[in-house]
């Protein structure tokens, strides 16, 4: 064992079985995550998008794509004998956790794009996914300028402001018993029979971010949420938002948050 996964193991056990029963018994069997209601409120903390310095350009990355191909500069993927790139689009997003591209990018809010496009923040009938900003994508490819947010996976930024903010708003603070549980999905496998759970202090749930380990492959946790239950949160695999239940106080921080973007929708409560 690495000395970064022994520290993992030291730090967030393994759960006994049975951690997560309350919570299906709350939640329902959830294929992609177990999502809370509103207890007694909730909001959506929208994954981080981010925009090049030079603007979102013209060019889609899936014409970009089409082009490398055309002059041989880049190779077809293929895999088990079919050419995705005959049969998909690339959209320019991704799955898991992300970060900030690095120099010459900054943070893209939601709320910018939707006045930008005219396309609603929250469209009706709809949780936060691929099927939002269609006025920013050309046949559902974004432009090469937009990082555009990842799927079933806060972003690292997100993920440790929001956890300052939940440390801010829960009883004990950075000594606030957690348990952290990671969908079968994200692991890999399809074995809802065993769950993987962890329990470990908020104060050192970055750890559960920043350190690689095979068997957590590359997500943020399922699901996080307080021992005393004042708190859960929920970071479904096919969506790009995290879905946060508990107290108003916890939720109005939320959304006036400055380093995080958050919104109420009708399904939240």
């Amino acid at each position: 064992m690495s000395e970064e996964s022994s520290l993992l193991s030291d730090l967030w056990p393994l759960s006994p079985a049975g951690a997560t029963q309350w919570l299906l018994e709350l939640c329902g069997d959830g294929l992609t995550g177990l999502m809370p209601p509103a207890m007694p409120d909730a909001a959506w903390v929208l994954n981080a998008m981010y925009e090049h310095e030079h603007g979102p350009g013209d060019v889609s990355h899936q014409e970009y794509r089409q082009a490398r191909l055309a002059d041989g500069s880049t190779p077809r993927d293929i895999v088990g004998g079919i050419d995705l790139d005959a049969v998909g689009t690339v959209t320019g997003g991704g799955l898991g956790r992300s970060k900030h591209p690095g120099p010459g990018w900054r943070r893209l809010r939601w709320a910018e794009l939707a006045r930008r496009t005219g396309d609603p923040i929250v469209p009706d009938g709809l949780l936060p996914s691929y099927r939002y900003f269609p006025s920013a994508t050309k046949n559902g490819s974004w432009p090469l300028g937009i990082a555009p947010p990842t799927e079933g996976s806060l972003d690292r930024e997100t993920w440790i402001r929001l956890i300052d903010i939940l440390t801010a708003h829960s009883s004990t603070g950075p000594d606030t018993r957690c348990l952290a549980y990671y969908n079968p999905l994200t692991l890999g496998t399809v074995d809802f029979d065993n769950f993987h759970v962890r329990t470990g202090r908020l104060g050192d749930a970055e750890i559960l971010y920043d350190i690689p380990e095979a068997d957590l492959a590359d997500f943020s946790p399922t699901n996080l949420w307080a021992e005393d239950r004042s708190w859960v949160l929920c970071t479904d695999y096919d969506l790009w938002a995290t879905k946060v239940a508990g107290p108003p106080t916890l939720i109005e921080a939320l959304l006036n948050g400055i380093d995080v973007e958050a919104v109420r929708l009708p399904r939240a409560t």
